[in-house]
């Protein structure tokens, strides 16, 4: 018994800590975050969570779920911009060749920098992407780990009980 109250203690400190910890980083990492807006039109604003009549489980599990799906929107308007610049280079190099095939010098030389300049702002928006991604992968692993960890709690008291 003195066993399973130490690690729901334990537990509940942890879980405490964790909650401050996401909030505050959450909080701060959402601070400049502006809303954002989807090609469907449809806008998406930070909400508040209210977490004091919640357990420190539900609490946890809607701050998670409130970064993953921030992380989400974040992760598609991303996705959007590397597809929207594809799209650029794609335009830049048509008329690229047309302006080699007219034998216009000076549109080639402006249109490569220009090129150029795109396909730089092409591999850091790729690596925001890469990012991001990562960031949404660690919020599951954390997510599903607390789920793993709360489970594993649950299985001890009641093993504790019998």
């Amino acid at each position: 018994m003195k066993k399973s109250t130490k690690l729901l203690s334990s537990t509940a400190i942890a879980a405490i800590a964790a909650v401050s910890v996401v909030t505050s980083a959450s909080a701060a990492s959402l601070a400049a975050v502006k809303p954002i807006s989807l090609s469907s039109g449809l806008n998406i604003s930070l909400s508040s969570i209210d977490i004091s009549s919640m357990d420190i489980e539900t609490a946890l599990m809607m701050v998670q779920q409130e970064r993953t799906r921030l992380l989400d929107a974040q992760l598609q308007t991303q996705i959007q911009e590397v597809q929207n610049r594809n799209q650029q280079i794609a335009d830049l190099n048509a008329k690229l060749q047309a302006a080699q095939q007219n034998g216009d010098q000076a549109a080639v030389q402006t249109l490569k920098g220009q090129i150029d300049a795109l396909s730089n702002s092409q591999q850091m928006d790729m690596l925001r992407l890469q990012s991001m991604s990562n960031k949404r992968n660690e919020a599951f692993d954390l997510m599903t780990n607390f789920i793993k960890k709360m489970q594993e709690s649950r299985s001890s008291i009641i093993g504790s009980m019998r």
